[in-house]
């Protein structure tokens, strides 16, 4: 028998953080972030972890996994979820994902074909070199125009992946999408009930702007600089609510600027986010406006497909 888990899934500031622990605690769950900047030990205020009381409320996993600046892609997810999924089945708990990064999310949940393109460093370098001579634009640019399914879910300023699929391009005469199509990438490898949280979206965008507001707050202009006075510049210029911040702290814009800024950005990543799972089937959509009675509203479906 496949093992049961419960994936939470939705936009930024939607709200996933509250209702998963609502969950965890109602269904005697653990908590598996699926989050790709989460991994990453430092990074706190600005990718939204849940705090040191939540997370001794309930045991979370995936969260501080690396340091900023080492590689971790989304086959070590792969491997670590896998590896969270199963000790929380064998403490008789059940896993319960929650994020929004969809990659991780397929990663962790299906038979996803991560290819077995081996680096070709002689064409991963002259890509690096046309960045710096053409600017990293131009091959976002280039990547819509020979793969615009990849392209979609990438940020334009993720330079590692947007090389990195250049590369297999290049390297292989097919697109990185073509490869990860060559199996059922929708293939659950375990018995898994997808639930997605959205809010109407005035409401939704009106969460973000707060949750940019308390951020600030909460110091996170010193903790991109201390990525900066690590010499770590390139991993905020990566990260959504770090990188907007660089050019304030150059100088070049005003905090109210920058705030703005990384607003604008938030609502536009929630929009990618909503567009990818609303393409999976498999997820039962929930308003989390209350939520009371979104929760009330999940049971049953649990109920339902696991006859419990």
């Amino acid at each position: 028998m496949k093992q049961q888990v419960l994936v939470i899934v939705g936009p930024t500031a939607v709200g996933k953080t509250e209702l998963t622990l609502r969950l965890a605690e109602e269904l005697d769950g653990e908590i598996i972030s699926a989050d790709s900047m989460q991994v990453y030990r430092g990074m706190d205020i600005g990718t939204a972890k849940a705090s040191l009381v939540e997370r001794e409320r309930i045991p979370h996993h995936l969260i501080d996994v690396v340091d900023p600046g080492e590689n971790f892609s989304a086959a070590d997810y792969q491997r670590l979820s896998r590896q969270a999924v199963d000790g929380i089945v064998a403490r008789g708990k059940l896993p319960i994902f929650s994020g929004g990064t969809g990659l991780y999310v397929r990663a962790a949940i299906d038979d996803y074909n991560f290819i077995e393109v081996e680096n070709n460093y002689t064409v991963r370098d002259s890509l690096k070199q046309q960045v710096r001579e053409a600017g990293l634009d131009a091959l976002y640019k280039r990547l819509q125009s020979v793969d615009q399914r990849v392209a979609q879910r990438l940020h334009s300023n993720d330079e590692r992946r947007i090389v990195r699929a250049l590369e297999v391009y290049e390297t292989t005469g097919q697109t990185l999408s073509f490869w990860e199509q060559q199996k059922d990438v929708n293939k659950s490898v375990y018995d898994a009930i997808f639930i997605g949280l959205n809010r109407p979206r005035e409401e939704l965008y009106a969460r973000v702007n707060l949750r940019i507001e308390q951020m600030i707050k909460e110091g996170l202009v010193d903790e991109v600089k201390s990525l900066v006075d690590m010499g770590l510049s390139f991993v905020a210029q990566q990260a959504l609510g770090y990188k907007e911040l660089l050019p304030y702290l150059e100088g070049r814009l005003t905090l109210e600027e920058a705030k703005e800024l990384i607003k604008l950005q938030t609502r536009r990543y929630a929009k990618r986010q909503l567009t990818w799972f609303r393409a999976d089937t498999r997820v039962k959509w929930v308003d989390v406006t209350n939520m009371e009675q979104a929760q009330q509203e999940i049971l049953p479906i649990l109920a339902k497909q696991w006859q419990i």
